[in-house]
């Protein structure tokens, strides 16, 4: 596979990634109700994520409420919605700077600096991974220490919801497509240095002109 496709492959898999943080950042279910008795049918199935909370009835209804207060708000709660905002914001930048760098645009002229542009898309791709890794694992670990957690009463143990995979996944993607273009990019040949032209050296006929052809 040449640099040009694996380059558009890492930004395809990038682009999906920073999908992905958006989807899982709009979702409201980074923590769900968690269901450890012996109760087999459940009233409701309550939803907690970054910017609302909901309540899922028995029936299919569903309720939601967007947080009264940003300030009243957790640690978790305010980081997660920081970092995910950012890196949303940060995505579209890594986009923009690698298809201006990539190989197959002429934004740029191909050379040592084309090549930059698309190692520092692919850069931030990989941090945009790295960041939205951090409230994701900070989630996840405030869930898992409350369900263990004997002084947590069983109502309020929550398990981990489906945005957190999608999370996971999308991080995933970022590090992936972020490391498949800068390693292209790496490994490219500097374009801008000219092919050397050699000649035929010029010898005399016998008439003592120049054979036309010895003329490049």
């Amino acid at each position: 596979m040449s640099s040009a496709a694996v380059e558009i492959l890492g930004l395809g898999l990038g682009t999906l990634g920073w999908v992905g943080v958006i989807l899982a950042c709009g979702l409201p279910m980074w923590q769900v109700s968690a269901f450890i008795n012996a109760n087999i049918v459940v009233a409701q199935t309550m939803w907690q994520g970054l910017w609302m909370n909901c309540v899922v009835q028995s029936t299919g209804q569903m309720q939601c409420k967007m947080y009264d207060s940003i300030l009243a708000l957790p640690a978790e709660l305010q980081v997660g919605r920081a970092l995910t905002v950012i890196v949303a914001l940060l995505g579209l930048v890594a986009l923009m700077v690698t298809v201006v760098g990539a190989q197959c645009t002429n934004c740029v002229r191909p050379g040592k600096m084309k090549s930059r542009i698309v190692i520092a898309g692919g850069a931030l791709y990989i941090l945009c991974g790295i960041l939205v890794l951090i409230p994701l694992c900070w989630f996840a670990n405030i869930v898992i220490s409350d369900f263990y957690d004997p002084a947590v009463p069983s109502f309020q143990k929550r398990e981990m919801g489906a945005a957190l995979y999608i999370g996971w996944a999308a991080t995933a993607l970022l590090l992936f497509g972020g490391g498949l273009i800068c390693c292209c990019s790496c490994s490219q040949h500097d374009e801008t240095s000219f092919p050397i032209k050699y000649s035929a050296p010029q010898r005399p006929t016998s008439n003592g002109e120049y054979d036309k052809k010895n003329y490049v």
